[in-house]
């Protein structure tokens, strides 16, 4: 009977974590970016883990048991409740385009990009940005992940040195073909992008 007690603050953490589940708002190549789409996804606050405060624990008896009993059922509905809506994207990534085996940013790429600076710029100056370069599963895996890497690092200086964002607030990372979009093939064209989370 006593781990039933126990029952109701797990699936309170369950949920929680449920709740922050990352999701990614991808753009196709032709698709307009909204700059406070933008500021509204990568706004840090929105992207933390709650934190879950426990004052104490009592124990209780077999009549008052049941009704916890009855409570973590409820709680478990709210969990399937919560698991069912979908979560507000925490992150956006954008289908760069650069020269073939580099990381030069091709001329189309750079509406979406200044449209996404448009967006930093909305944000509180101390907010941070993480820009991470990503690659499909063709190629040697250390070959990809050297390019995402030189790829991140590309869209960090465009938007420096011609949007004149703060380097401080900006941090690139190359992912290469280890972190795939959710649901999609390793060596689908869409998961050569660049993602971008608030930090």
């Amino acid at each position: 009977m006593l781990h039933r007690l126990f029952l109701a603050p797990v699936l309170l953490a369950l949920m929680s974590g449920l709740a922050v589940a990352q999701e990614v708002k991808l753009y196709s190549t032709s698709e307009a970016v909204d700059p406070q789409d933008v500021a509204r996804i990568l706004h840090a606050p929105s992207t933390q883990t709650p934190a879950i405060k426990m004052r104490s624990l009592r124990l209780l008896d077999d009549a008052s048991a049941t009704s916890v009993v009855g409570a973590s059922t409820v709680v478990a509905a709210a969990a399937v409740a919560v698991a069912a809506q979908p979560a507000a994207p925490s992150a956006l990534a954008l289908p760069v385009q650069f020269a073939f085996d580099s990381a030069d940013i091709l001329p189309t790429a750079r509406p979406q990009l200044d449209a996404l600076a448009a967006g930093i710029r909305l944000l509180p100056e101390t907010q941070a940005v993480v820009i991470e370069g990503h690659t499909d599963a063709r190629g040697a895996d250390l070959y990809n992940e050297q390019l995402s890497q030189r790829r991140a690092y590309a869209v960090k200086r465009y938007l420096v040195a011609f949007h004149s964002i703060d380097p401080a607030r900006l941090r690139a990372v190359g992912l290469g073909e280890y972190h795939p979009l959710a649901g999609s093939d390793a060596l689908a064209a869409e998961n050569r992008r660049v993602q971008f989370r608030g930090e």
